[in-house]
Protein backbone atom coordinates (compact mmCIF):
# COMPACT_ATOMS: atom_id res chain seq x y z
CA UNK A 1 0.00 0.00 0.00
CA UNK A 2 1.41 3.14 -0.93
CA UNK A 3 -0.61 5.23 1.78
CA UNK A 4 -0.16 4.44 5.65
CA UNK A 5 -2.90 5.10 8.58
CA UNK A 6 -0.52 5.31 11.78
CA UNK A 7 -1.94 3.90 14.49
CA UNK A 8 -1.94 5.34 18.50
CA UNK A 9 -3.33 3.67 20.53
CA UNK A 10 -4.00 5.18 24.27
CA UNK A 11 -3.43 3.14 27.73
CA UNK A 12 -2.98 6.07 30.00
CA UNK A 13 -0.57 7.85 27.61
CA UNK A 14 -0.05 7.32 24.16
CA UNK A 15 2.19 4.43 22.84
CA UNK A 16 3.18 4.21 19.57
CA UNK A 17 1.87 1.50 17.45
CA UNK A 18 3.16 -0.26 14.23
CA UNK A 19 1.89 1.08 10.63
CA UNK A 20 -0.34 -0.67 8.77
CA UNK A 21 2.44 -1.45 6.13
CA UNK A 22 4.45 -2.96 9.02
CA UNK A 23 1.67 -4.65 9.95
CA UNK A 24 0.77 -6.16 6.61
CA UNK A 25 4.78 -7.68 6.65
CA UNK A 26 3.83 -9.22 9.88
CA UNK A 27 0.53 -10.91 9.01
CA UNK A 28 0.07 -10.47 4.78
CA UNK A 29 -3.23 -10.70 3.13
CA UNK A 30 -3.32 -10.28 -0.59
CA UNK A 31 -5.31 -8.01 -2.17
CA UNK A 32 -5.95 -7.76 -6.25
CA UNK A 33 -5.97 -5.28 -7.97
CA UNK A 34 -8.78 -3.31 -8.44
CA UNK A 35 -10.60 -0.09 -9.33
CA UNK A 36 -10.45 3.06 -7.26
CA UNK A 37 -13.19 4.07 -4.59
CA UNK A 38 -16.22 5.12 -6.74
CA UNK A 39 -18.54 7.09 -4.14
CA UNK A 40 -21.69 7.44 -6.17
CA UNK A 41 -21.11 3.37 -6.26
CA UNK A 42 -20.43 3.74 -2.42
CA UNK A 43 -23.97 5.76 -2.00
CA UNK A 44 -25.35 3.26 -3.64
CA UNK A 45 -23.89 0.79 -1.51
CA UNK A 46 -24.37 2.27 1.91
CA UNK A 47 -28.21 2.68 0.90
CA UNK A 48 -28.69 -0.69 -0.09
CA UNK A 49 -26.94 -1.85 3.40
CA UNK A 50 -28.90 0.15 5.08
CA UNK A 51 -32.34 -1.40 3.82
CA UNK A 52 -31.19 -4.99 4.28
CA UNK A 53 -30.33 -5.71 0.80
CA UNK A 54 -26.22 -6.95 1.78
CA UNK A 55 -23.66 -5.76 -1.27
CA UNK A 56 -20.85 -7.76 0.85
CA UNK A 57 -18.05 -5.33 1.95
CA UNK A 58 -18.61 -1.42 1.25
CA UNK A 59 -15.80 -0.64 -0.96
CA UNK A 60 -16.92 1.75 -3.46
CA UNK A 61 -16.49 -0.90 -6.22
CA UNK A 62 -18.93 -2.75 -8.39
CA UNK A 63 -18.53 -6.97 -8.45
CA UNK A 64 -21.36 -9.90 -7.94
CA UNK A 65 -22.27 -9.12 -4.47
CA UNK A 66 -23.30 -5.71 -5.58
CA UNK A 67 -25.18 -6.75 -8.80
CA UNK A 68 -26.92 -9.53 -5.82
CA UNK A 69 -27.77 -6.68 -3.53
CA UNK A 70 -29.32 -4.51 -6.61
CA UNK A 71 -31.43 -7.94 -8.26
CA UNK A 72 -32.84 -8.29 -4.58
CA UNK A 73 -33.66 -4.81 -3.89
CA UNK A 74 -35.35 -4.57 -7.27
CA UNK A 75 -37.31 -7.69 -6.41
CA UNK A 76 -38.66 -6.06 -3.34
CA UNK A 77 -39.77 -2.80 -5.55
CA UNK A 78 -41.38 -4.52 -8.27
CA UNK A 79 -38.66 -3.40 -11.14
CA UNK A 80 -36.92 -5.69 -13.91
CA UNK A 81 -33.96 -7.38 -12.17
CA UNK A 82 -31.49 -6.33 -14.58
CA UNK A 83 -28.46 -6.07 -11.48
CA UNK A 84 -27.41 -2.76 -12.38
CA UNK A 85 -27.81 0.93 -10.93
CA UNK A 86 -30.25 1.89 -13.89
CA UNK A 87 -32.55 4.82 -14.44
CA UNK A 88 -35.53 3.03 -12.78
CA UNK A 89 -33.11 1.48 -10.38
CA UNK A 90 -31.55 4.75 -9.00
CA UNK A 91 -35.11 6.07 -8.75
CA UNK A 92 -36.14 4.33 -6.70
CA UNK A 93 -33.84 4.64 -4.49
CA UNK A 94 -33.72 8.50 -4.54
CA UNK A 95 -35.91 8.55 -1.88
CA UNK A 96 -33.38 7.25 0.73
CA UNK A 97 -30.36 9.45 -0.51
CA UNK A 98 -30.34 11.55 2.77
CA UNK A 99 -28.45 8.64 4.25
CA UNK A 100 -24.84 9.63 2.85
CA UNK A 101 -22.24 7.40 1.65
CA UNK A 102 -19.65 8.43 4.57
CA UNK A 103 -19.68 9.64 8.12
CA UNK A 104 -17.79 10.97 10.62
CA UNK A 105 -16.36 8.94 12.91
CA UNK A 106 -14.86 10.20 16.78
CA UNK A 107 -12.44 7.40 17.74
CA UNK A 108 -13.45 5.98 21.33
CA UNK A 109 -11.61 4.38 23.59
CA UNK A 110 -14.18 1.59 23.72
CA UNK A 111 -13.70 1.53 19.25
CA UNK A 112 -10.18 0.79 19.96
CA UNK A 113 -10.08 -1.61 22.79
CA UNK A 114 -8.68 -5.12 21.97
CA UNK A 115 -7.42 -7.97 22.47
CA UNK A 116 -5.23 -8.28 19.75
CA UNK A 117 -3.49 -11.41 17.77
CA UNK A 118 -1.23 -10.33 15.45
CA UNK A 119 -0.57 -12.76 13.64
CA UNK A 120 -3.51 -14.99 14.86
CA UNK A 121 -1.99 -18.98 14.80
CA UNK A 122 -3.39 -21.08 11.73
CA UNK A 123 -3.16 -24.29 13.79
CA UNK A 124 -6.06 -25.13 16.08
CA UNK A 125 -4.70 -26.61 18.80
CA UNK A 126 -2.90 -22.91 19.25
CA UNK A 127 -6.12 -20.86 18.88
CA UNK A 128 -7.62 -22.89 21.48
CA UNK A 129 -5.07 -21.89 23.74
CA UNK A 130 -6.26 -18.49 22.98
CA UNK A 131 -9.35 -16.72 25.46
CA UNK A 132 -10.70 -15.45 22.26
CA UNK A 133 -10.41 -15.20 18.78
CA UNK A 134 -10.07 -11.14 18.18
CA UNK A 135 -8.97 -8.99 15.39
CA UNK A 136 -5.39 -8.83 14.35
CA UNK A 137 -5.17 -4.89 14.18
CA UNK A 138 -7.61 -2.06 15.55
CA UNK A 139 -7.97 -1.37 11.38
CA UNK A 140 -9.54 -4.39 11.22
CA UNK A 141 -11.88 -3.51 14.20
CA UNK A 142 -12.83 -0.65 12.70
CA UNK A 143 -13.40 -1.95 8.83
CA UNK A 144 -15.39 -4.50 10.34
CA UNK A 145 -17.41 -1.93 12.35
CA UNK A 146 -18.10 0.06 9.41
CA UNK A 147 -18.93 -3.16 6.52
CA UNK A 148 -15.45 -2.32 4.95
CA UNK A 149 -12.13 -3.00 4.76
CA UNK A 150 -8.90 -1.75 5.93
CA UNK A 151 -7.83 -0.50 2.44
CA UNK A 152 -11.21 1.30 1.96
CA UNK A 153 -10.16 3.37 5.29
CA UNK A 154 -6.99 4.42 3.90
CA UNK A 155 -8.56 6.11 1.23
CA UNK A 156 -10.87 7.46 2.91
CA UNK A 157 -8.34 9.59 5.34
CA UNK A 158 -5.21 11.16 5.23
CA UNK A 159 -1.87 9.36 5.34
CA UNK A 160 -0.99 10.70 8.65
CA UNK A 161 -4.28 10.12 10.44
CA UNK A 162 -4.17 8.29 13.67
CA UNK A 163 -5.76 6.13 15.14
CA UNK A 164 -6.53 7.82 18.40
CA UNK A 165 -9.15 8.28 21.11
CA UNK A 166 -10.54 11.67 20.51
CA UNK A 167 -9.67 12.10 16.83
CA UNK A 168 -12.33 11.72 13.79
CA UNK A 169 -12.18 9.39 11.52
CA UNK A 170 -14.12 8.93 7.79
CA UNK A 171 -15.82 6.09 7.53
CA UNK A 172 -18.51 4.05 5.26
CA UNK A 173 -21.75 5.38 6.60
CA UNK A 174 -22.62 2.00 7.96
CA UNK A 175 -24.61 3.85 11.26
CA UNK A 176 -27.75 2.21 12.74
CA UNK A 177 -30.44 4.50 12.89
CA UNK A 178 -31.36 2.56 16.43
CA UNK A 179 -29.09 0.82 18.82
CA UNK A 180 -32.37 -0.08 21.62
CA UNK A 181 -31.79 -3.65 21.07
CA UNK A 182 -34.08 -6.08 23.11
CA UNK A 183 -32.79 -5.66 26.62
CA UNK A 184 -33.57 -9.91 26.85
CA UNK A 185 -30.67 -10.62 24.55
CA UNK A 186 -27.34 -11.56 26.59
CA UNK A 187 -25.24 -8.76 27.33
CA UNK A 188 -21.95 -9.56 25.60
CA UNK A 189 -24.66 -9.72 22.01
CA UNK A 190 -25.74 -6.59 22.32
CA UNK A 191 -22.42 -5.39 22.73
CA UNK A 192 -21.60 -7.31 19.83
CA UNK A 193 -24.50 -5.91 17.12
CA UNK A 194 -23.52 -2.25 18.83
CA UNK A 195 -19.53 -2.73 17.78
CA UNK A 196 -20.87 -3.99 14.53
CA UNK A 197 -23.37 -1.27 13.81
CA UNK A 198 -26.76 -3.10 13.29
CA UNK A 199 -29.80 -1.47 13.62
CA UNK A 200 -32.00 -3.02 15.97
CA UNK A 201 -35.02 -2.63 14.04
CA UNK A 202 -34.98 -5.24 11.81
CA UNK A 203 -38.24 -7.43 9.66
CA UNK A 204 -39.30 -10.47 10.62
CA UNK A 205 -38.64 -13.63 8.79
CA UNK A 206 -41.58 -15.67 7.89
CA UNK A 207 -39.01 -17.85 5.92
CA UNK A 208 -35.67 -18.18 4.47
CA UNK A 209 -34.16 -18.89 0.78
CA UNK A 210 -30.77 -20.20 0.39
CA UNK A 211 -30.24 -19.67 -3.52
CA UNK A 212 -27.09 -21.62 -4.67
CA UNK A 213 -27.21 -20.62 -8.54
CA UNK A 214 -27.53 -17.00 -7.13
CA UNK A 215 -25.05 -17.23 -4.30
CA UNK A 216 -27.91 -15.62 -1.90
CA UNK A 217 -29.35 -16.29 1.49
CA UNK A 218 -33.02 -14.48 1.31
CA UNK A 219 -35.15 -13.38 3.84
CA UNK A 220 -38.87 -13.53 3.15
CA UNK A 221 -42.12 -12.75 5.06
CA UNK A 222 -45.37 -14.47 5.06
CA UNK A 223 -47.02 -13.51 1.45
CA UNK A 224 -43.63 -14.55 0.28
CA UNK A 225 -42.33 -10.69 -0.38
CA UNK A 226 -38.56 -10.74 -0.26
CA UNK A 227 -37.99 -8.28 2.74
CA UNK A 228 -34.04 -8.40 3.16
CA UNK A 229 -30.88 -10.46 1.33
CA UNK A 230 -27.32 -11.39 1.60
CA UNK A 231 -24.66 -12.73 -0.57
CA UNK A 232 -23.41 -16.31 1.11
CA UNK A 233 -20.36 -18.74 0.48
CA UNK A 234 -22.30 -22.34 0.65
CA UNK A 235 -20.82 -26.05 0.07
CA UNK A 236 -18.50 -27.39 -2.18
CA UNK A 237 -17.52 -30.43 -4.05
CA UNK A 238 -16.72 -32.19 -0.90
CA UNK A 239 -19.79 -30.69 0.76
CA UNK A 240 -22.31 -29.83 -1.29
CA UNK A 241 -25.08 -27.38 0.35
CA UNK A 242 -27.80 -30.10 1.49
CA UNK A 243 -30.79 -29.15 -0.78
CA UNK A 244 -34.21 -29.55 0.81
CA UNK A 245 -36.47 -27.88 3.46
CA UNK A 246 -35.17 -27.56 7.38
CA UNK A 247 -35.45 -25.42 9.98
CA UNK A 248 -33.30 -22.97 12.57
CA UNK A 249 -33.37 -24.63 16.28
CA UNK A 250 -32.09 -21.20 17.33
CA UNK A 251 -28.87 -18.88 17.57
CA UNK A 252 -25.87 -19.14 19.48
CA UNK A 253 -24.24 -15.92 20.17
CA UNK A 254 -20.04 -15.56 20.02
CA UNK A 255 -19.82 -19.18 20.04
CA UNK A 256 -17.05 -21.29 20.70
CA UNK A 257 -16.14 -23.78 17.93
CA UNK A 258 -15.68 -27.41 18.85
CA UNK A 259 -12.79 -28.37 16.05
CA UNK A 260 -13.41 -32.18 15.05
CA UNK A 261 -10.88 -33.14 12.56
CA UNK A 262 -13.07 -36.70 11.54
CA UNK A 263 -15.86 -33.62 10.13
CA UNK A 264 -13.31 -32.25 7.15
CA UNK A 265 -12.10 -33.66 4.74
CA UNK A 266 -9.05 -31.50 4.59
CA UNK A 267 -8.15 -31.70 7.72
CA UNK A 268 -4.71 -31.95 8.71
CA UNK A 269 -2.86 -35.72 9.77
CA UNK A 270 -2.45 -35.91 13.32
CA UNK A 271 -5.00 -32.97 14.17
CA UNK A 272 -6.67 -33.47 17.39
CA UNK A 273 -10.36 -31.66 18.67
CA UNK A 274 -10.01 -28.54 19.87
CA UNK A 275 -12.53 -26.28 21.53
CA UNK A 276 -11.77 -23.07 19.97
CA UNK A 277 -12.66 -19.49 22.15
CA UNK A 278 -15.32 -17.33 20.98
CA UNK A 279 -14.19 -14.40 18.45
CA UNK A 280 -14.68 -12.53 15.31
CA UNK A 281 -11.87 -13.67 14.12
CA UNK A 282 -12.69 -17.90 14.71
CA UNK A 283 -14.34 -20.18 11.93
CA UNK A 284 -17.66 -18.92 12.41
CA UNK A 285 -17.84 -15.75 13.39
CA UNK A 286 -19.97 -13.88 15.44
CA UNK A 287 -23.08 -16.44 15.43
CA UNK A 288 -24.20 -19.93 14.68
CA UNK A 289 -27.41 -20.24 13.64
CA UNK A 290 -28.23 -24.19 14.09
CA UNK A 291 -30.27 -25.70 11.48
CA UNK A 292 -31.99 -29.27 11.71
CA UNK A 293 -29.29 -31.13 9.57
CA UNK A 294 -27.15 -32.32 11.95
CA UNK A 295 -23.71 -30.53 11.89
CA UNK A 296 -25.29 -27.49 9.29
CA UNK A 297 -25.42 -24.22 10.10
CA UNK A 298 -25.77 -20.56 8.89
CA UNK A 299 -22.36 -18.67 10.39
CA UNK A 300 -20.03 -15.77 10.34
CA UNK A 301 -16.37 -15.62 9.08
CA UNK A 302 -13.19 -13.93 9.12
CA UNK A 303 -12.87 -12.78 5.70
CA UNK A 304 -15.87 -10.69 4.68
CA UNK A 305 -14.15 -10.10 1.35
CA UNK A 306 -13.88 -14.05 0.49
CA UNK A 307 -18.09 -14.16 0.62
CA UNK A 308 -20.03 -15.89 -2.67
CA UNK A 309 -15.88 -16.03 -3.82
CA UNK A 310 -14.67 -19.38 -2.13
CA UNK A 311 -16.52 -22.70 -0.74
CA UNK A 312 -17.37 -23.47 2.92
CA UNK A 313 -17.33 -26.98 4.09
CA UNK A 314 -21.39 -27.16 3.32
CA UNK A 315 -22.60 -24.34 5.95
CA UNK A 316 -24.05 -21.39 4.82
CA UNK A 317 -21.33 -18.45 5.29
CA UNK A 318 -22.24 -14.95 5.52
CA UNK A 319 -20.01 -11.64 6.64
CA UNK A 320 -20.41 -11.26 10.59
CA UNK A 321 -22.49 -8.24 10.41
CA UNK A 322 -24.97 -9.56 8.05
CA UNK A 323 -25.47 -12.97 10.11
CA UNK A 324 -25.41 -10.81 13.00
CA UNK A 325 -28.51 -8.87 11.21
CA UNK A 326 -30.18 -12.38 10.41
CA UNK A 327 -29.90 -13.34 14.01
CA UNK A 328 -32.33 -10.89 14.64
CA UNK A 329 -34.80 -11.59 11.78
CA UNK A 330 -35.44 -15.20 12.52
CA UNK A 331 -36.84 -16.84 15.42
CA UNK A 332 -36.24 -21.35 16.58
CA UNK A 333 -38.72 -22.88 13.90
CA UNK A 334 -38.20 -20.62 11.15
CA UNK A 335 -38.42 -22.57 8.20
CA UNK A 336 -35.37 -22.52 5.65
CA UNK A 337 -35.37 -24.02 2.16
CA UNK A 338 -31.84 -25.11 0.65
CA UNK A 339 -32.47 -24.96 -3.12
CA UNK A 340 -30.14 -25.46 -6.33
Amino acid sequence: MKKVLAIALLSGAALAAPTIAQQSVVQPVPQPASPALDRNILHVQVILDSLGFGPGVLDGKGGQSLTAALKGFQEAKGLPRTGKPDAATLQALYPYRAKRPTARFVLTREALAGPYYNPLPKDYGEQAKLPSLGYATPMEKLAEMFHTQPAVLIALNSPDTRLKVGNTIVVPNALPASRAYDPKLPDHWRQTLNMLNVDANQPVADHIVVDKSEKVLRVLDKDDKLIAQFSATMGSEHDPLPLGTWKIYGADYNPKFHYNPALFWDAKKGDQKEMLPPGPNGPVGVVWLDLSKEHYGIHGTPHPELIGRTESHGCIRLTNWDVARLAQMVKPGTKAVFQA
